[in-house]
């Protein structure tokens, strides 16, 4: 048997981050819809945020997020660590998760601290970095607002 995973099936040498796009969907058996989106922070095989700055830009997404999109699922670091993958219910365009993830950065951007940052809440709470969360924060959030005006 042979299995696609869609992430291998991008040529990651032909696209331009950041971007938002929409990398998957699937119906349920019992007809619900669920979408994974592909949240590119920086240019695969050039440059690969800190593990510290992805940690913490994944525990203050974790919340922000949900205040401005319903029925996440999850967000991820991608394993590149060039970004996320965001998992929902339901339906919603690339233009509607960007603005979401614009208006979370920029909460980013002003946060004063991480949430669950201690050693019950998270498995590796000492690799957090506030400050790179922030400078990685507002570089996307700069590149975003140039392509979703």
């Amino acid at each position: 048997m042979k299995i696609i995973v869609e992430s291998f099936t991008m040529d990651h040498t032909k696209v331009t981050a950041p971007f938002v796009r929409k990398c998957g969907h699937i119906n349920t058996p019992k007809g619900d819809v669920i979408t994974k989106f592909d949240l590119r922070f920086t240019q695969p095989n050039v440059e690969a945020m800190p593990t510290g700055a992805i940690h913490a830009i994944e525990h203050l997404m974790a919340g922000f997020f949900r205040e401005e999109l319903e029925d996440i699922v999850d967000i991820s670091p991608m394993g590149c660590r060039t970004g996320f993958y965001l998992i929902k219910v339901g339906e919603s365009t690339e233009e509607d998760v960007a603005q979401a993830l614009m208006k979370t950065l920029q909460k980013v951007i002003d946060a004063e601290e991480v949430p669950a940052l201690n050693p019950i809440q998270c498995g590796n709470y000492r690799d957090m970095s506030l400050f790179g969360a922030k400078e990685y924060a507002r570089v996307v959030l700069d590149k975003l607002k140039q392509i979703y005006k």
